[in-house]
């Protein structure tokens, strides 16, 4: 410990699958990065993230800075979702996650077959975690 009361890269050897765009989703994954776990960041082929062009960075054409700020220490893959080789993959990949985080729209992780449920990848992950920031019309 160094006194912070967190042992730097306590989280050392986790791996977190990131499907999470804007701020509830990436800066959850952004803090587990922080304390040392291997985050995977999947975005879109088509542009990435949304936040990636949210604001100014530090040239044209550049990342925006709230980008830069919600998603450094990550690595980044770009997965067509709607696609079966990309499903596969990030599967593939959730497979070998200790940590699934997602923020989708209600129901959009269920219908691509990456939620709880059948033979569900996130199940083999450790924690399958759910930032939404539409209000679902069902009891949690």
């Amino acid at each position: 410990m160094d006194g912070s009361g967190v042992a730097p890269n306590c989280l050392e050897g986790v791996r977190v699958l990131d499907l999470s765009q804007f701020e509830a989703g990436p800066s959850c994954t952004e803090a587990l990065a922080w304390l040392g776990a291997e985050v995977v960041k999947v975005e879109n082929p088509k542009g990435g993230e949304p936040g990636r062009v949210l604001g100014s960075g530090p040239a044209p054409g550049a990342d925006a800075y709230y980008f830069m700020i919600y998603n450094a220490n990550k690595k980044s893959v770009t997965v067509n979702l709607k696609s079966e080789r990309g499903l596969s993959l990030v599967k593939e990949m959730a497979s070998r996650a200790d940590v699934f985080v997602e923020n989708f729209a209600p129901g959009a992780i269920e219908r691509l077959g990456l939620g709880w449920g059948g033979a569900a990848p996130a199940e083999s992950a450790a924690r399958l975690c759910a930032s939404e920031g539409v209000r679902r019309r069902q009891p949690v």
